[in-house]
């Protein structure tokens, strides 16, 4: 048997595995924390990004984030650019197109429909991929609830605004296009490489807009400062978070957290912003969570 040959449990061996323990939850601890902070990170940073849009705008705002973003991951990836085949180059230029969009998209939708909501909108894209590649029935129903909330945010009303919508689910679009050529990429080339190569191209495409924005809008010091404190709050912070996070936590546990960033997103724009939210709007946003939290919690057959 092979339990006999093993042997009996010493006790240094139960000593050491009691040792283990605490060193695992501590582990598992301060990946849940990182979590909590990046997720509120990413929040503050795009509602600070948002008291800069009276001076820059929106566009202003999203070119400085993608200076910020390039230079924080071509300083983690290094890529090495010119060994880089048009097999690897082809979806490392999609990839940059689709990064500047989801910004620009987001923030867009975050000046005409708020924080919460564009958020929230911006969620139903990785919400998509996750339940378009499962098979049960409790997928199928979670996915009806996440589409019956889409369609409450949306409902008609006197002053709906729809192209803040439209912009909201764009960045979904984007954001699930995102993931997968993130999937891509990492298959064809090796470590962070090409996520930093994306950034820099995407923060390239932005260097003339940045400079049409200066010219048209003239920026203060105040704007400049909250834009760069939105690039590192919402694109350094996260990326170097997720990396240490996904090292301590299961995936199942990261992804549940991923679906709180919608209700992180309401309740800082409240804060920061003013940004209240209605009863239908509140229920909208729980039954997306919900479904997202039900989905990754279910066990899987």
């Amino acid at each position: 048997m092979h339990a006999e040959a093993a042997g009996p449990v010493t006790p240094t061996h139960t000593t050491a595995a009691v040792a283990q323990e605490p060193e695992h939850d501590r582990q598992r601890l301060a990946g849940v924390v990182t979590m909590v902070a990046s997720g509120l990170s990413n929040q503050v940073g795009a509602a600070t990004g948002a008291l800069a849009f009276p001076v820059l705008g929106p566009v202003g705002v999203v070119a400085v984030r993608q200076y910020v973003a390039a230079v924080v991951l071509m300083a983690v990836g290094r890529p090495r650019l010119r060994a880089l085949t048009w097999w690897q180059w082809r979806p490392v230029l999609l990839l940059a197109l689709v990064f500047g969009t989801m910004n620009l998209s987001l923030y867009s939708a975050v000046d005409r429909v708020g924080l919460g909501l564009a958020v929230t909108l911006e969620f139903l894209g990785p919400l998509t991929i996750a339940l378009a590649g499962a098979r049960r029935r409790l997928d199928a129903c979670c996915a009806v609830v996440a589409g019956a909330g889409a369609v409450t945010l949306m409902r008609p009303q006197p002053s709906t605004d729809y192209v803040g919508m439209g912009l909201g689910l764009l960045a979904a679009v984007c954001w699930a296009s995102y993931i997968l050529l993130n999937r891509t990429v990492g298959r064809r080339i090796p470590g962070a490489q090409g996520p930093a190569a994306a950034a820099g191209v995407s923060a390239l495409m932005f260097l003339p807009v940045g400079a049409v924005v200066v010219v048209q809008h003239p920026p203060t010091a105040g704007s400049v400062v909250y834009a760069v404190v939105a690039g590192v709050l919402s694109s350094a912070v996260p990326y170097l978070a997720d990396v240490f996070t996904l090292r301590r936590v299961p995936a199942r546990a990261f992804g549940l957290f991923m679906s709180v960033n919608p209700v992180l997103a309401a309740a800082v724009g409240w804060v920061v912003l003013g940004q209240g939210l209605g009863g239908p709007e509140w229920a909208s946003i729980a039954a997306i969570v919900a479904a997202n939290a039900v989905s990754v919690l279910a066990v899987r057959s």
